[in-house]
């Protein structure tokens, strides 16, 4: 290589490296700010929007004839459409103020998020706290609305994941020091859940913390293996619990009589409404199964 080659690249590296470092100090010299509305992911807000919309239009739907019973003779027929809309204004307004948090600001308090919805995974199960509907104990009530500690758990394990892989980077290739402490801390929350019990929950959440922990650097094959034993635990726990191995069979065999009047009436009592409907539907208000045929119609 000539000397004017050496040195323009000298020149080049130079500038590169100092422009590099420029925009490193101005990145780590900016201050957290308020989040914009324009800063919105756009078609993701409408879509959420859109669904919102719907889901109140078809709780409105499907609600509407529960008056006609016994059990909801004193209700009004807009009782759970106002219901659900008061929820959504909750649930709207704290992502609103959420927004505008600043993303070093939930960083920095992750960890204590994640053990306040621990404790509160804890205090659920707590007999005459947690309410028990259907033999399950997922809700603290609160009054006008009953609150679910394990939906505010899929917040903190996002969190908490994302929180845990920065900080440790340099690990994530082990498994003492990387995977192992996470992996802990989702089967301590596994365990809580399943005591509700409430599976569905857990499966979120280990799915959430596995795809976290891929994205955040952890070896390959640990993760394969990893995946390898959740599958093989989530299986176990499938066949060791006799009610959960019967819906799994009532699942795949849904119009057996015992099954289609059982654990399975769920399942073919949907399909009948999709038969119904078809693609286009019946018409707002026009359907049949809303009629005392859903066990929870709201």
């Amino acid at each position: 290589m000539s000397d004017s080659q050496v040195k323009r690249s000298g020149f080049i590296g130079a500038t590169i490296g100092n422009a590099w470092g420029g925009l490193r100090d101005a990145v780590s010299g900016v201050k957290p700010t308020r989040s914009r509305m324009m800063e919105y992911d756009q078609p993701l807000l409408w879509v959420a929007i859109v669904l919102l919309t719907f889901g109140l239009v078809m709780v409105y739907s499907a609600s509407i004839a529960l008056p006609d019973s016994p059990r909801y003779a004193n209700y009004r027929e807009a009782h759970f459409l106002v219901r659900h809309a008061f929820s959504l204004v909750i649930g709207l307004s704290t992502a609103l103020v959420a927004f505008q948090i600043p993303v070093k600001v939930w960083d920095r308090y992750a960890p204590k998020l994640f053990i306040v919805a621990l404790i509160l995974l804890v205090i659920v199960l707590v007999p005459f706290v947690g309410k028990g509907v259907n033999g399950a104990r997922r809700w603290i009530p609160l009054g006008l609305m009953n609150f679910q500690p394990s939906e505010l758990m899929k917040l903190a394990v996002v969190l908490y994941a994302a929180n845990y892989t920065v900080r440790k980077q340099e690990w994530m290739q082990t498994v003492s020091k990387g995977f192992l402490p996470m992996g802990v801390a989702v089967v301590v929350v596994g365990m809580l859940l399943l005591l509700e019990p409430d599976m569905g929950a857990f499966l979120v959440i280990a799915a959430v913390a596995m795809g976290i922990l891929f994205l955040g650097g952890i070896n390959g094959k640990l993760f394969a293996g990893l995946v390898g034993v959740a599958v093989g635990a989530f299986a176990l726990l499938i066949t060791a619990s006799p009610w959960r191995r019967e819906r799994i069979f009532a699942y795949l065999n849904p119009w057996e009589e015992s099954n289609a009047l059982g654990k399975a009436y769920q399942l073919t009592h949907s399909l009948i409404a999709f038969g119904r409907g078809e693609w286009t539907g019946v018409g707002l208000g026009g359907s049949i199964e809303k009629l005392h045929y859903l066990p929870e119609a709201h």
